[in-house]
């Protein structure tokens, strides 16, 4: 039985299993999750950024608008006693009137002469790189440097404007120093300051006009105002109205100007809305009155921002 058992042949060891191959649409798909968790990975670190800086900030000054708040003590909740006494104010009229006077002086000034340099630089045949270089100079340069450069300019004794007025024999002016000539001067100062950039937009604009357009415009007999009513400014309508609607929001918070050129002065005629946030926080040390200020001036200005979302969905349908 011993040897019966020992002559017996050993049973075959079973065959391995072939590895699987991995599978192509599963690789894919580990792949596009790496991706995504990336992606979402710097993603964070821009919300978090966000969050602290943008929108906490903005939630805080709209809990403290509801409060009295001084640094070292704690808040106390007043209601909106902070909006009655704001609202009295004798300032709070000039404010805003100096505020809108000057978002629409400024609109003006900012949608008609960034349009024409705009047209100019678009028919320059030469030297065309130059003079965008030049038109977007000032841009380049610090907000608070221009404001500054523009006071020396401005100064009523020795200053190059009312120099260049003498050498001319022309009358000079009180330019900052004038209640009636002050929120002109600053407007002119911020339309220079910042047209560069919307002057290259519009060209930008122009360029991408269709040349067959014009073509078909000049043999009909148009000149170039009516070229520029029946084709460029239909063309480019998009383009003009957001950077009309961008500008009202920029300028409505304008501050560098009036805190460097004129503090406010003369007389008040340029103290502005955010001008006088700033004096109620840092002046007269109430950030619960600078908060409802922000507030008010925030709903204001998210309408205009929920007037130029509306539009730009309604282009980009209609595209």
């Amino acid at each position: 039985m011993t040897k019966t058992a020992a002559a017996r042949p050993a049973a075959p060891a079973p065959a391995a299993r072939p590895a699987k191959a991995p599978s192509p649409a599963g690789d894919r798909g580990r792949r596009r999750l790496a991706d995504q968790a990336r992606a979402y990975g710097f993603l964070l670190g821009g919300l978090v950024c966000f969050a602290l800086f943008s929108w906490y900030p903005a939630v805080r000054a709209v809990v403290i608008a509801f409060q009295e708040y001084t640094p070292g003590s704690p808040p106390e909740w007043v209601g909106t006693a902070n909006f009655t006494r704001v609202l009295s104010d004798p300032e709070f009229g000039a404010a805003w009137r100096n505020t809108l006077t000057f978002t629409l002086l400024a609109l003006l000034l900012g949608f008609a002469v960034p349009f024409v340099l705009a047209l100019v630089l678009n028919e320059l045949r030469h030297a065309r790189a130059f003079f965008r270089i030049v038109v977007y100079l000032p841009v380049m340069i610090p907000p608070v440097v221009s404001a500054l450069l523009w006071k020396w300019f401005y100064d009523p004794g020795s200053g190059l404007a009312n120099e260049t007025l003498r050498f001319l024999h022309l009358p000079t002016s009180n330019w900052t120093n004038g209640a009636d000539t002050a929120l002109v001067s600053l407007v002119i100062v911020a339309t220079w300051a910042t047209m560069g950039g919307t002057v290259l937009i519009y060209l930008a604009a122009l360029q991408s006009v269709p040349g067959e357009l014009y073509e078909a415009a000049e043999l009909d007999g148009a000149n170039l105002l009516q070229r520029i009513r029946h084709v460029t400014i239909p063309q480019t309508r998009f383009v003009i109205l957001m950077l009309m609607l961008l500008q009202i929001i920029a300028t409505m918070q304008v501050f560098t100007e009036p805190f460097v050129i004129t503090g406010g002065g003369p007389e008040n005629s340029t103290v502005t809305v955010l001008y006088l946030i700033y004096k109620y926080a840092f002046l007269y040390n109430d950030f619960g009155g600078a908060c409802a200020l922000s507030v008010m001036l925030l709903a204001l200005l998210g309408l205009f921002s929920a007037v130029y979302l509306r539009l730009t969905r309604s282009e980009g349908e209609a595209a």
